[in-house]
């Protein structure tokens, strides 16, 4: 069983896919609790409890066959894993994006042959609260290496140099897309532009394939 926050259409808001329609499945729980996190998972607002074939039938009645892909989030789905081994061979040939704080890697070794893109953040001390985690992710990308993969940063104005290096070399290690994202405080930006400006200049001395994306869904007032 799985206890789902909700299901829902809409445009992804975050990363290269950007304006691609999605069907996201919210799990509830998460291994970490970052600061910045603004997911409420309050057992009066949670769908329910899923087997993998009462989540399938849950999905047929909704209208996907159009949608780019199924996005997993959370919380943190890899939380759910069995369920996911389970489930995930249901929905035959559809497309599987991964959103994922990127720590849980035997996790993600039981799903990983069903999922074709995974949107991995690399957790930053100054923006998250949390520390040690760069080794984490260095384990979990040795996994995922193989898929379509790309990491996603959100920072503030606390960030470090040496935050910035890690997060590079890490990028750099894998060679993957490093998706730079701005904290936001409800529907506004928490860092001025000038300030995302530099830090976006610092990561791009260091390596090529830096992007500034923020929370686009926020701007525009969509789920």
């Amino acid at each position: 069983m799985a206890k789902i926050k909700e299901i829902f259409k809409s445009i992804q808001g975050e990363g290269p896919y950007i304006g691609r329609e999605q069907l996201f499945i919210r799990f509830c729980c998460c291994n970490l609790n970052c600061d910045y996190c603004d997911t409420n998972f309050d057992n009066n607002e949670v769908l329910g409890d899923f087997s993998p074939e009462e989540l399938l039938q849950y999905l047929s009645d909704m209208n996907f066959d159009n949608v780019h892909s199924i996005s997993l989030t959370g919380g943190e789905p890899l939380l759910s894993s069995v369920f996911l081994k389970a489930f995930l061979p249901l929905l035959g040939d559809k497309k599987i994006y991964l959103e994922t704080n990127a720590t849980l890697s035997d996790n993600l070794l039981d799903v990983i042959q069903y999922v074709d893109i995974i949107a991995a953040d690399i957790k930053l001390k100054s923006a998250t609260g949390i520390d040690g985690t760069f080794e984490l992710h260095d384990k979990f990308f040795e996994i995922a290496k193989n898929k379509e993969l790309f990491a996603k940063i959100v920072f503030n104005q606390n960030i470090t140099n040496e935050e910035i290096v890690k997060s590079c070399e890490l990028a750099k290690k894998y060679n993957i897309p490093v998706i730079l994202q701005p904290q936001m405080c409800g529907d506004n930006l928490a860092v001025s532009s000038k300030f995302i400006e530099s830090t976006f200049l610092k990561f791009l001395d260091l390596y090529h394939d830096v992007r500034l994306i923020p929370q686009v869904h926020k701007f525009i007032n969509v789920i």
